[in-house]
């Protein structure tokens, strides 16, 4: 058996490291000079030889989080693939960024932030074609997995797509806290005055208790949106304040800024693969080379973008001392 002349680490520099081109073709083009360097099938074999393992991804992250503090944010992602017609994994799904549902990979993530820090935990690929699970099982699977690792951490912040009951119950028996919003027609019973949907109830900004119907007492909080309606964010801590519902929400935002930081300087949506295995491969080596971002944005107080962007400042200097682009030489008679 031949030996591999690239490994992870090679590829993930890489990543780091390329403006543009993410493909096998352009990682070979951009091999230092050496005897023997690798060709672009040696990044395609990478991709096809390596186990997609999102337990990798927590070997690197578990020394840059606090288990016993911090706030667990879970969302999902549509990694966009407009063109992809031939490439596994690629099929429908809604897009914040497009509002609308475009062809892509759904990537749904765990997130620890401490309202500095983005550090990605766990994630998953959502094909419910081949495995037959579902977001929420995937939500189920992940908080499972934080839980077995020790984490405590203040609260969990999650979407209202991920507010079915049985979630709750899952936080809730891991003995967290947890922060949603949830839909104006989410069944609630205030004072036994009755079953009725949220948006039928008073509810106040600075909380309101409630019977949430298959949990139990919960805590709404009716805020008002600049459109006229009302948002509802819910609480299993029922000594919440609104100041503290206020400080968590806003590290749900951190998921948010963390998918803009994966796809703008790590190429998570450019691999150009077909199969399945090298496309989930390409998104794990991608976390780890954000993992490796974040890191030196903590050390350095640089920021992602930035730290990216200096690589290639440094490319565009050299061309400048010696520049080779330009109009021929030509003989005049």
């Amino acid at each position: 058996m031949s030996v591999p002349k690239v490994f992870p680490q090679d590829y993930i520099d890489f990543l780091i490291a390329t403006p543009k081109g993410y493909s096998g073709t352009e990682a070979a083009r951009v091999q230092p000079s050496q005897p023997d360097p690798p060709a672009h099938d040696a990044f395609t074999r990478l991709l096809a030889r390596v186990e997609p393992d999102p337990d990798t991804l927590w070997a690197e992250a578990r020394t840059q989080v606090r288990r016993d503090d911090g706030v667990l944010v879970v969302d999902d992602s549509t990694l966009d693939k407009p063109y992809a017609r031939a490439i596994e994994l690629v099929t429908r799904h809604w897009s914040g960024k497009h509002h609308a549902v475009v062809r892509g990979i759904n990537l749904v993530s765990l997130l620890w932030t401490d309202g500095d820090r983005h550090i990605p935990c766990d994630y998953r690929i959502y094909n419910k074609d081949a495995d037959a699970r579902t977001k929420n099982d995937h939500f189920g699977d992940m908080i499972r997995g934080a839980y077995a690792r020790g984490f405590k951490p203040r609260g969990v912040v999650f979407d209202g797509w991920y507010s079915s009951l049985d979630n709750l119950k899952l936080i809730r028996n891991c003995g967290w806290v947890w922060l949603t919003r949830l839909k104006s027609n989410r069944l609630v019973n205030k004072d036994r005055e009755g079953t009725r949907a949220l948006e039928h109830t008073t509810i106040a900004a600075t909380g309101t208790d409630v019977w949430l119907t298959g949990f139990g007492l919960v805590k709404v909080f009716g805020i008002a949106t600049p459109d006229g309606g009302t948002a509802y964010w819910a609480t299993n801590d029922l000594g919440m304040t609104d100041l503290t519902r206020v400080q968590l929400a806003e590290f749900s935002w951190a998921i948010e800024h963390y998918h803009r930081g994966i796809k703008q300087c790590t190429g998570i949506e450019r691999c150009q693969c077909r199969t399945a295995r090298a496309q989930r491969n390409h998104i794990g080596l991608a976390l780890r080379a954000f993992l490796r971002f974040e890191a030196h944005c903590f050390a350095t107080g640089i920021s992602w973008v930035e730290a990216k962007t200096a690589i290639i400042r440094e490319a565009v200097r050299d061309y400048l001392t010696r520049p080779h682009i330009g109009f021929p030489n030509h003989r005049t008679a």
